[in-house]
């Protein structure tokens, strides 16, 4: 299975003094394709009672990314539980993996604020993506030349 993928380019805004992407600023580019791959899913956080906060996020820098890098990002589902889902991204510079990462999200009652199993159509549109991630506990290698 193909995963989804998100074009865009490094903001200046989103660089540091070094003219390298702040590391907050790649989970706003995660967010932005997964709204777009939830968009295509036909899945909206737009009127709706369920919120989905992220309870887990995490990044691994493999690459330099600097100001108008385009980037590629791959959203895949890799993990859909009773309550919550993982999201495992690639931004890929030039067809390399720069950065890596993830995030874990809950399904919650906007009213109550508490974790509710996720709706059955949300897990319908969902349970047709799920891609399971292979166990690839690999050494992390860096080049930031």
């Amino acid at each position: 299975m193909r995963p989804y993928r998100f074009q865009t380019r490094v903001r200046f805004i989103d660089t540091d003094a070094s003219g390298r992407i702040h590391y907050t600023a790649m989970f706003r580019y995660f967010e932005s394709a997964e709204i777009e791959w939830m968009r295509e899913l036909g899945i909206s956080y737009i009127g709706s009672k369920i919120g989905l906060p992220r309870v887990r996020v995490e990044c691994d820098f493999r690459k330099a990314i600097a100001y108008d890098d385009l980037l590629e990002i791959e959203v895949r589902l890799t993990k859909l539980g009773g309550s919550s889902f993982r999201l495992e991204f690639a931004a890929l510079r030039a067809g390399v993996a720069a950065a890596q990462g993830a995030v874990v999200i809950a399904c919650m009652d906007r009213e109550t604020g508490q974790a509710i199993r996720i709706p059955d159509e949300m897990r319908g549109k969902l349970e047709g993506v799920l891609e399971p991630a292979p166990n690839r506990r690999q050494e992390v290698r860096h080049d930031f030349g």
